[in-house]
């Protein structure tokens, strides 16, 4: 039979197809292969021995959390407590884009910014929606689970952003626990700690305790260049430029021009320097 992990706890994977669920462990050569079963995986399992047999290729893969075969992710957002960072959303988009996985930025504590302190924050949003990404509020809820239709989105974000909290409030029969976050530290409680599947409107989503392999080291800077998406826009005379020197430059011109978001070139310039590949 085929099915798809939704959830993995010590050795047993829960494999679900049309009609039922069932607990099912691996086969031997896997651990001798070092394959390694993830939630969202589609496999072939016996359902009379309750054994995985094959994993079906993957779409994309994650390791920290672990998870595959994911269509988009809602990016979860603070504006504040933790307070909102350009840095870590962009990483998160970067990342994305590596995965070919489709980022949603989902916008939370909106509420709780004075007017006056929001208009910097949302040139920042109008910015991203310009540039082709979708923005929405946790606030709505129509509009999210209209998102969520025929896609495996996964919620992730900063601790103590609002990722269960918005989870429960899409189904409050799941009572996801959540987290305060630390006056001290600025950050929340990781609350979320087995990966779970969960379908819903129509779609499939997953709560994870967050993507925390942020770093860029394993990436070539040509992939992480590629991975902005506004550069596409302003083609560059300059075969293989990576817009840090060249003067006539198209990117570093529109930069100057603020035709691309100061934040994000600089952001980017960090991100190469994180390449191992990168040479200056």
């Amino acid at each position: 039979m085929r099915g798809q992990i939704v959830k993995i706890h010590s050795d047993l994977h829960y494999v679900q197809t049309d009609d039922k669920t069932y607990p099912c462990k691996c086969r031997g050569i896997f651990r001798k292969k070092k394959i390694l079963p993830l939630v969202g995986d589609y496999v072939e399992f016996d359902s009379l021995k309750l054994v995985i047999e094959k994993i079906l290729p993957r779409r994309n893969e994650f390791y920290r959390p672990k998870v595959s075969n994911i269509d988009q992710a809602f990016l979860i957002t603070s504006l504040v407590s933790p307070n909102f960072s350009l840095n870590l959303l962009d990483k998160l988009l970067v990342l994305m884009e590596l995965h070919s996985v489709r980022p949603i930025i989902c916008i939370t504590k909106r509420d709780l910014v004075p007017i006056d302190d929001f208009k910097e924050i949302d040139e920042a949003l109008s910015y991203y929606k310009k540039i082709g990404y979708t923005v929405v509020y946790n606030t709505e809820l129509d509009k999210i689970q209209e998102l969520l239709k025929d896609k495996t989105s996964v919620f992730t974000g900063q601790t103590g952003a609002g990722k269960s909290t918005l989870l429960n409030k899409l189904n409050p029969n799941w009572e996801i626990e959540t987290g305060e976050v630390s006056t001290a530290l600025g950050r929340g409680r990781h609350t979320t700690r087995v990966v779970t599947l969960y379908n819903l409107y129509g779609g499939k989503i997953m709560d994870t305790p967050g993507f925390s392999a942020l770093d860029f080291n394993s990436y070539s800077k040509y992939d992480i260049r590629d991975a902005f998406i506004e550069f596409r826009q302003f083609p560059c005379p300059f075969k293989d430029c990576m817009h840090t020197k060249e003067v006539e430059c198209e990117v570093k011109k529109a930069v100057f021009a603020n035709n691309i978001m100061r934040s994000r070139y600089l952001n980017y310039l960090n991100f190469i320097q994180e390449s191992d590949s990168f040479e200056g």
